[in-house]
């Protein structure tokens, strides 16, 4: 029996992430009985759809999928999301029904992995702050003298976090001549070494490393897990890069440490996630400050959509899901 697949999404958030093709890949292995996604459970099309649907395909914007969404979706049997976590719309209730859950939290792994890479190299090569000083001088200087320490070779890169990110951050740096440290209590030595890195407690990583890039998910117990005690054991000119959570940081301890020019940062997320226009990170020189875009944008979305779709498909021939989220897997996920 072909399945009932319905979009669950806000579509002013997801215009780059079904294209023509796509759809018709879930139009031959179901139904798809409306292409417009559905934004809001009180939609006038929502009690119709979703007492159609076997599949529900969601992405950012989904509503919550409580006791009260379920019980208009008797027919419910998979949750498929084409974007990473499933937090913000995946309920307990989701579990106690018994569906399957996936998550494309793999393909959006990879961009987060590649701007965080590039982050680390850019950072051992002083390069932010070798632009500013650049347009201060605008002329030759002895660079090396310009900013101790620069250059990649037999730096020290400490991972913090073995999640979808941090292992494919280091399995991206297995090229580079760094050595890598890996904080986290749910990784023995032995992992640890097979993924390349060597297993550290967190205080003995941030005080070995030259850059600490972040890869812990955002829960009551990681909350200011890097506090004013941790930043202080940053060596002088050490790199703090964030593509996690902002909560994971003391942000009142980490704009001490950066007004002070002792540490830079690269930072994606923050807390508030928009920081206040007169909010000094904007303007230091050591500090690289992006609008959380590490993840995936534009084309990258395609390939979260794609790894839902072949989910869906996998579900519609019997197959085991690849990419399943266990009911476990919600008090630990980012």
């Amino acid at each position: 029996m072909r399945p009932t697949i319905v979009l669950v999404m806000a579509p002013a958030l997801t215009v780059d992430l079904f294209d023509d093709s796509l759809l018709d890949r879930l139009r031959g292995v179901g139904e798809l009985p409306d292409a417009v996604p559905l934004a809001r459970f009180d939609d006038p099309r929502a009690d119709d759809l979703l007492a159609r649907a076997d599949v529900l395909l969601t992405s950012w914007g989904c509503p919550l999928l409580d006791d009260a969404a379920l019980s208009l979706a008797p027919r419910l049997r998979l949750v498929a999301h084409a974007a990473g976590t499933v937090k913000q719309h995946v309920t307990p209730a989701c579990f106690a029904r018994g569906l399957l859950v996936t998550s494309a939290a793999a393909a959006n792994a990879l961009p987060v992995a590649e701007y965080t890479v590039a982050a680390i190299l850019f950072a051992n090569k002083k390069l932010f702050r070798l632009r500013e000083r650049y347009r201060e001088v605008r002329g030759f200087r002895y660079w090396p003298n310009e900013t101790p320490g620069l250059g990649n070779y037999g730096k020290v890169v400490g991972i913090v976090g073995a999640s979808h990110i941090g292992r494919r951050v280091l399995e991206l740096l297995r090229p580079f001549d760094l050595q890598r440290l890996l904080y986290d209590p749910f990784v023995d030595a032995t992992s640890a070494r097979t993924l390349g890195a060597e297993k550290v407690e967190l205080d003995v990583l941030l005080a070995r490393s030259d850059v600490v890039s972040l890869h812990a998910p955002s829960l009551p117990e990681t909350r200011h897990m890097i506090d004013g005690r941790r930043l202080a054991l940053l060596r002088d000119g050490a790199t703090l890069v964030n593509t996690a959570r902002g909560a994971l940081i003391d942000a009142v301890a980490l704009e001490r440490e950066l007004v002070s020019g002792r540490l830079d940062a690269v930072i994606d997320t923050t807390e508030p996630e928009i920081l206040p226009a007169n909010s000094p990170l904007y303007d230091l020189p050591n500090v690289f400050l992006t609008p959380h875009v590490a993840g995936s944008l534009g084309s990258e979305t395609r390939r979260m959509a794609e790894m839902a779709v072949a989910e869906i498909e996998r579900f519609a021939r019997g197959e085991p899901l690849r990419h399943a989220v266990a009911a476990i897997d919600l008090a630990r996920v980012a």
